[in-house]
């Protein structure tokens, strides 16, 4: 395949995603560690990028994702007022304050509430693309649910009904704190190269899911393993010492190389934190 190159307007969008996304969350933990916050909550620090990249490339009519799922939500324009009113236990939340992390959604992007048992959101977003193939869909999950009999079974008839669906693998390499290969053998991504399914595995690096996205939406289903990296706890606000990659650090530098000026990079990220900090203090200031 020839090199994908992501022009410098589409460069940013991910840039500013990604910063959005990344400060969100942060601004979450410290609510969480204040005790604003006093449900189970799944953080997305460190895989900011693969929601961040696919959103810019690929406008599904669905999306199914995972219970870690707040970069995907706000990655497509998910309302952050109800997410935040959502994690806060509110009426006003996405889904009436009684989903939690996991069960977020908004229907407005196409996005389907996930109830935390790890890989349903998989045959239930085959099952939608079955229902009406005219439809795209974006189906997102992690790594310990790739280890789910019927994520593969899903996946596979997908593949024999050629039924629209873009699956994504956030892998992490954790499965709460067991790393996959103490776990198995095997990818997911080979597995499905030998039904002849489009598959690859790769780091979460923009450039890099961009090409494979634009390679594949048109001609789904397909699957795309990225490996990242979870800075925090499975689940909650504690981490276990410092990340061994920060995507979103290393994609700074990496425009910068390109011709980016630091000073703009700069101020997207110092504008971000300002307007995701008044974002979460006017919500906060409520309790």
């Amino acid at each position: 395949m020839e090199n994908f190159e992501i022009e410098e307007e589409k460069l940013l969008e991910i840039f500013k995603k990604m910063n959005f996304i990344r400060n969100f969350e942060l601004e979450a933990k410290k609510a969480c560690d204040l005790d604003f916050i006093k449900i189970p909550i799944y953080l997305s620090v460190g895989q900011e990028s693969p929601s961040a990249t696919i959103s810019s490339f690929f406008k599904p009519d669905l999306i199914f994702a995972q219970h870690r799922a707040h970069s995907v939500y706000l990655a497509y324009g998910g309302d952050p007022d109800k997410l935040i009113n959502e994690l806060l236990g509110k009426d006003e939340g996405c889904n009436l304050g009684r989903g939690g992390s996991p069960g977020i959604k908004d229907p407005k992007i196409g996005m389907i509430g996930h109830h935390g048992l790890v890989g349903e959101n998989v045959p239930i977003g085959v099952g939608a693309a079955l229902g009406d193939n005219r439809k795209k869909i974006l189906c997102i999950f992690g790594d310990g649910a790739a280890e789910e009999d019927y994520v593969f079974n899903a996946i596979s008839f997908a593949f024999t009904h050629k039924l629209p669906v873009l699956f994504i693998c956030e892998d992490n390499n954790l499965s709460i704190l067991t790393k996959k290969s103490e776990r198995r053998s095997w990818e997911l991504s080979d597995a499905l190269k030998g039904i002849g399914m489009s598959a690859v595995n790769i780091p979460d690096e923009p450039e890099l899911i961009a090409k494979y996205v634009n390679e594949f939406k048109n001609n789904l289903p397909a699957f795309i393993n990225c490996r990242t990296c979870r800075h925090l706890w499975h689940v909650g606000t504690g981490n276990d010492g410092p990340p061994e990659v920060d995507r979103l650090n290393i994609f700074k530098q990496e425009l910068i190389k390109k011709g980016i000026k630091k000073e703009i990079l700069d101020e997207i990220e110092n504008q971000t934190k300002r307007r995701v900090e008044e974002l979460w203090n006017r919500h906060l200031q409520k309790q």
